[in-house]
């Protein structure tokens, strides 16, 4: 088993909108692209798992033609650039995700 974050090439993290987050997982070949595909780890429950969400709130696209994947949910905590927000890009909440490991 490796870890997501051992087996992508690119894992990040931003913002899309205000109201919501998207996590890029892109790969250098396509078949590290086709094992972490063919595992079905990730999945809408994992996602919800690790970011306290409803998995009716999480959206995965899987981009064949890229060897990408496109996770997109509701941000966590304030919006973005709200009081309190610790984040202002979204750009560290990728990491739960990191350690996702893939058979």
């Amino acid at each position: 088993m490796d870890r997501l974050y051992d087996l992508a090439d690119v894992l990040r993290s931003k913002n899309a909108g205000p109201l919501f987050t998207t996590l890029d997982v892109l790969f250098a070949d396509r078949g590290t692209f086709q094992r972490v595909l063919s595992s079905e780890v990730l999945t809408p429950d994992l996602v919800a798992d690790l970011y306290g969400l409803e998995p009716s709130e999480v959206k995965i696209v899987f981009f064949d033609a890229a060897n990408a994947v496109k996770v997109t949910f509701p941000r966590v905590g304030p919006t973005s650039g709200a009081p309190g927000d610790r984040d202002v890009y979204g750009a560290q909440q990728h990491v739960p995700l990191a350690n996702v490991l893939i058979p």
